[in-house]
């Protein structure tokens, strides 16, 4: 069933086209902007972040291939079920014979798959096309960096769900959307590698759930990380971010039921 649910949230992005165009034109014109950027920023810091010019390159057109995959500044099925919950369609979500929690999971999970093939691969295409990467050879690292992928795309919808329960209480979103947009865009490293940053400030940043969207992924594929730590701080994360997920739902399912909603 949830694999069925999965490929309707596939179906449903790929009728986008035009705003898919739009999204690949935008991504590799911002990839162009940031990547020039990066470039002089490194000419004068070389190994800012324990990275040379190649390796800050491949993090720019990574961090665009995953921009809409992971829903960095939202806009994925928390948009749709903050509406459900507004205006009380969130009852019907709760009489279907399964799991809430696994079927946003399941829609979003089919929602990034569309956007990394139709979103994605095409401004990180034309990044390795023009620019020096620094990409790995071998079969293991790439199989590795789509297992943290996967993970990464876990510990995203966790973020979005908990901000997205918080509709239940507060009932507009737009507050807590803004908020999602700015501490994804700031704290996954989308403006610049978390190594980058002073260290103490850096640690802190890097020990939180945001990072295992773009920085952790982007070390495993340069190959500097370890498969088995980086993994680590994905599966903790996301079990921590999805048990809480179970929680607020609970309490909040328990509130919809006391009003009679």
């Amino acid at each position: 069933m949830y694999a069925a649910v999965a490929a309707g949230g596939f179906r449903r992005y790929a009728t986008y086209r035009a705003a898919t165009a739009a999204g690949v034109f935008t991504n590799t014109v911002f990839g162009l902007i940031l990547v020039h950027t990066y470039l002089a920023l490194w000419d004068e810091r070389p190994h800012l972040g324990g990275y040379d010019q190649a390796q800050a390159v491949t993090y720019v057109w990574l961090g665009q291939a995953l921009y809409a995959t992971f829903a960095i500044q939202g806009g994925g099925v928390e948009k749709d079920l903050m509406a459900r919950i507004r205006t009380g369609e969130i009852a019907i979500d709760l009489y279907r014979p399964a799991d809430l929690q696994l079927w946003w999971l399941a829609t979003d999970l089919g929602r990034a798959l569309f956007q990394l093939l139709g979103r994605g691969v095409v401004p990180f295409v034309v990044g390795a096309l023009f620019f020096p990467m620094a990409l790995p050879r071998d079969a293991g690292t790439w199989a590795a960096f789509v297992v943290a992928l996967l993970l990464g795309l876990v510990v995203s919808f966790g973020i979005r769900y908990l901000f997205a329960l918080t509709a239940f209480w507060l009932l507009d979103g737009q507050g807590v959307s803004q908020a999602m947009m700015i501490l994804g865009v700031f704290c996954s490293g989308m403006t610049l590698p978390l190594n980058a940053f002073p260290a103490g400030f850096g640690e802190v940043l890097r020990a939180l759930p945001w990072a295992a969207q773009v920085q952790v992924p982007a070390d495993v594929l340069m190959g500097e990380a370890s498969w088995a730590g980086a993994f680590a701080f994905q599966a903790a994360w996301a079990a921590a971010l999805l048990g809480a997920g179970r929680l607020v739902q609970a309490a909040a399912t328990r509130r919809v039921v006391v009003q009679g909603g």
